[in-house]
């Protein structure tokens, strides 16, 4: 560094020399100029001396500055390092540590299941031995025991003056009489046996029989024909791999019968409203040409409505046509219900008009207000029309109506008495009561059996609706199949199944019925989007 310096002062000093001689011989001046030059260059090398020096000093200064810092810095590295290492060195230690544990307490383990064999094996060394002991204990009694029952069989033999041939003769002998003996009395409580159960089965098979021709008996009141303009349309209505006709049963609990009859199909339900809705339905449906899952879902929603409102409007020209005024909104809804229900085989809406009619001259012919008795007659079943089934009379839950729905107390005894459930307290109620029987009992206005047919297979259905997961359930076939229909969220196909089951036994153990019962339970998923 110093002689570089020197190196520059000297180059700096020769351009000042050369330019002062050649200042000197251009002006030629004279020798004392050139001793000031030399005199002033010689200043100049001190001078750039003492900053060399200097600068060399402040170098000294910093340089032992930097090497104080790279060794403070290569001291902390080492430390640093050294820390990671003796970490690292505890880390593997301790590792070492667990997995020598490890192994010790294997070993001790292993150690006591040794011992534990070594025990066992011994207890099992005793065991037999004292099995062997046994055994040749046991070999030995059992000559003991055959060589005495030899001698007690000579000993009963000269005892006796049998020999064993005749003993077991003789005992054969015995045995054969006790033998008729008991089979004559097992005879005997057989063929009173037989005798019950010979009358149960009489019973049953005159059960069976009834069932089978039943359905041509019934078929009047739980069958309804649907008329087409061809038969290329049945294709239509049963769809793809038959999933408009199964959407078309599930939304309306009708059976779709389509059979080999020209231009017709048959809907088959023992609830009128039901079948009734399935026939608008369809109707819609055949006319308007559309029929897939979603649109049989929407028509049949829309004709449930439509056909309410025709309930309501049947009501009301019901009472307009017997001339009653007043009369609350649900209790004409119930009129109107009444056309699709049957009393033991006679339409309840007609029965009823009879009965108000047949009151009101009644009525009139003893002194009483013909309306009052009007009111109560067309009244008087109201009780058959239920929103939710009920253990109670009907007499006594359409008096229950009337009197909630602000009827006088006169039709509202009279609704209740006509059956004798309550005491009558009025003129109106025995004259209810005759104009019931009289409209009941002309000739072919009732069949007794169809009324406790259709009861029966409401019960059936009651059946599946005790159960967890049942969504649907209808009663098709006349009651020889039950249809449940299931939420897939809350019931699996292995729950299905079992579901059959239970419900099959539920209908063994608690309903009586003739034949047999199919039970089948449905489960689907569906996955609905809408794209708007």
């Amino acid at each position: 560094m110093e002689t570089l310096i020197y190196i520059i002062v000297g180059l700096i000093a020769g351009f000042i020399l050369t330019y002062l001689l050649k200042g000197a011989l251009d002006k030629k001046r004279s020798g004392s100029i050139i001793n000031k030059a030399y005199k002033k260059a010689d200043e100049i090398i001190v001078k750039a001396q003492d900053e060399a020096s200097q600068i060399k000093k402040i170098a000294e200064k910093e340089g032992e500055a930097i090497k104080k810092e790279k060794i403070l810095q290569a001291k902390e590295k080492f430390l640093e390092l050294k820390e990671k290492h003796e970490k690292f060195i505890i880390d593997r230690e301790k590792k070492v540590s667990d997995l020598e544990k490890r192994a010790k307490e294997k070993e001790s383990l292993l150690a006591m299941e040794l011992a534990q064999n070594k025990k066992l094996g011994a207890e099992l060394a005793e065991k037999e031995a004292l099995y062997n002991e046994r055994l040749k204990y046991l070999d030995k009694r059992s000559e003991e025991i055959k060589k005495t029952h030899e001698k007690q069989l000579e000993l009963l033999e000269q005892i006796a003056g049998y020999s064993a041939e005749e003993a077991k003769s003789e005992l054969v002998q015995t045995l054969k009489e006790d033998a008729k003996i008991e089979a004559m009395k097992y005879i005997q409580d057989t063929i009173e046996e037989a005798k019950m159960t010979a009358q149960k089965e009489a019973k049953k098979i005159v059960i069976n029989t009834i069932q089978r021709i039943g359905t041509e008996e019934a078929i009047e009141n739980t069958v309804t024909t649907f008329h087409l303009e061809s038969d290329e349309v049945k294709g239509r209505i049963i769809g793809r791999e038959g999933r408009n006709i199964r959407a078309l049963e599930a939304a309306t609990g009708v059976e779709i019968i389509v059979d080999d009859t020209p231009e017709s199909i048959l809907l088959s339900g023992f609830d009128p409203i039901r079948r009734e809705i399935a026939r608008l339905s369809l109707h819609k449906l055949v006319t308007d040409g559309r029929i897939h899952p979603a649109r049989i879902e929407e028509v049949v929603r829309k004709t449930k409505k439509q056909l309410e409102e025709e309930i309501i409007e049947i009501g009301k020209r019901t009472i307009i046509d017997l001339g009653i005024h007043s009369l609350h909104p649900e209790l004409v809804k119930a009129v109107g219900r009444m056309k699709y229900r049957s009393s033991y085989g006679q339409n309840l809406l007609q029965h009823s008009r009879e009965v108000a009619k047949i009151c009101g001259i009644m009525a009139a012919e003893l002194g009483l207000n013909p309306k009052i008795a009007k009111r109560a007659g067309l009244l008087h079943d109201i009780g058959k029309v239920p929103t939710d089934e009920t253990e109670m009379p009907h007499a006594l839950l359409g008096m229950q109506w009337a009197e909630k729905y602000g009827e006088s107390p006169d039709v509202v005894n009279a609704i209740g008495a006509h059956h004798d459930e309550i005491e009558m307290k009025s003129l109106y109620a025995p004259i209810i009561q005759v104009a019931d029987a009289i409209s009941g009992a002309r000739p072919g206005a009732r069949r007794q059996i169809l009324e406790s047919y259709l009861k029966r297979l409401k019960e059936l259905e009651e059946v599946a609706f005790g159960f967890p997961g049942v969504q649907k359930a209808y009663a098709i076939q006349a009651g020889r199949e039950l249809r449940v229909i299931v939420e897939s969220e809350k019931v699996d196909d292995e729950t299905a199944k079992q579901l059959s089951f239970e419900i099959t036994q539920k209908i063994q153990t608690e309903m009586t019925y003739p034949g047999q019962v199919k039970v089948t339970v449905i489960r689907e998923t569906r996955a609905v989007n809408i794209a708007r």
